[in-house]
């Protein structure tokens, strides 16, 4: 307890003030019906005025807790620059300043298991702050750009019944049309090919209509657009030389009562089990570094796209999870909330609970684990027991 409170007094003065404070969630109704029926500028900017500071100090805390030999690599020291640069009297720029913070950060993270290795403790450590600190990202973005659309010159015409970046009827069929299109593109591009589409639609409280969610389209596109981008990789890579040409991937969407959700399925041949866990490791990434180039969009990056994608998903209260078969294939699945009451902001907070995440050491696994000692050697050892 005497080092939280020391850890307190020894930061900076503003960061330590608004980190006292809990960040306010806000559900996509109330996005909605802000902007709808109450749309005052003034009230919003004063709500982005104290609330933007409380979300920035909480995860302020929790940089200087990562190992100082991650926090010395020059692209996170970038990153912390650009954090504690930020002025609230120019809200688009702090958007825009913000646009690389992953590719960044990624790249701080490359630098530092390049020079130091991977340590077992420290990814933990990493993957527990870049998830909160990642979140973090997407409800400054969430809450800036609902600002500047509803009251500011970034208003799309392409689209005049969003709500800011909200969708009151968003289809969810359209948009996984979309995220297939342009994964196609991409693959296409790559590879030469790409496998097709097939998609289906349950709708168990209005059958037979096509299934809309009060959303915000773009995220749900970043998610399908990564999971298309996997299956068309994966199946392209399986299938390429076979006589059979390449099977499609299927996506299937359904709302029930409480849940909506949107499974995509490939035969890409799928992951063995002791990899899905990898897959949303933001340490264990093996995917080639890829050009920061502004504009570049790589088929494979720097292996953040699901642990992200699944951030997006469970920034309103979702999740994405997925379930493979090896030699067959994975499904991929989006768990949204189906009513936008429950769509509340999931957001991080310091407190103890999170300073002491950083904190503790590892303890001995209470599970055995298999030796990797040769089982004859095994066998001689217990022999001497006897």
């Amino acid at each position: 307890m005497r080092i939280f409170t020391s850890l307190l007094r020894n930061t900076n003065p503003k960061i330590e003030y608004y980190s006292r404070f809990s960040p306010s969630p806000l559900s996509i109704k109330q996005f909605l019906d802000f902007g709808r029926d109450n749309a005052c500028e003034k009230t919003s900017y004063m709500f982005l005025r104290k609330e933007l500071p409380v979300r920035l100090a909480n995860t302020m805390r929790e940089v200087n807790l990562l190992p100082d030999k991650l926090l010395s690599q020059p692209s996170v020291r970038l990153v912390q620059k650009w954090y504690m640069q930020m002025n609230l009297g120019i809200i688009i720029k702090i958007r825009n300043r913000h646009n690389d913070v992953v590719p960044t950060m990624a790249q701080g993270v490359i630098e530092y298991k390049e020079k130091f290795g991977f340590d077992p403790f420290i990814s933990s450590n990493v993957q527990y702050f870049l998830d909160r600190f990642y979140t973090n990202r997407i409800s400054f973005r969430m809450l800036i750009n609902q600002h500047t659309l509803l009251f500011g010159n970034d208003t799309n015409p392409a689209h005049p019944k969003h709500i800011g970046s909200i969708d009151p009827t968003c289809s969810v069929a359209e948009v996984v049309s979309d995220a297939y299109d342009t994964a196609k593109m991409l693959c296409e591009k790559y590879y030469l090919a790409a496998p097709g589409l097939q998609i289906e639609e349950f709708n168990m409280k209005a059958p037979k209509k096509p299934i809309q969610a009060v959303y915000v389209p773009s995220h749900l596109f970043h998610m399908l657009f990564e999971l298309f981008k996997n299956s068309m990789r994966a199946t392209v890579e399986l299938h390429e030389n076979s006589s059979e040409g390449l099977p499609p991937v299927k996506a299937k969407v359904t709302l029930g009562k409480e849940d909506l959700s949107v499974k995509i399925s490939d035969r890409g041949g799928g992951v063995p089990l002791r990899k899905i866990d990898r897959l949303f490791n933001y340490m264990y990434s093996t995917a080639p570094t890829p050009s920061l180039e502004p504009g570049a969009v790589p088929l494979a990056g720097f292996g953040y796209g699901l642990p992200i994608s699944r951030l997006y998903a469970r920034y309103f209260q979702g999740d994405l999870k997925l379930y493979s078969m090896e030699g067959v294939g994975t499904d991929a699945v989006i768990y949204l909330k189906a009513l936008s009451s429950e769509s509340f902001e999931r957001l991080p907070v310091f407190n103890k609970s999170a300073w002491r995440h950083y904190k503790t050491s590892p303890e001995a696994d209470d599970w055995s684990n298999p030796s990797k000692e040769p089982r004859d050697a095994r066998l001689e050892r217990m022999d001497d027991l006897d």
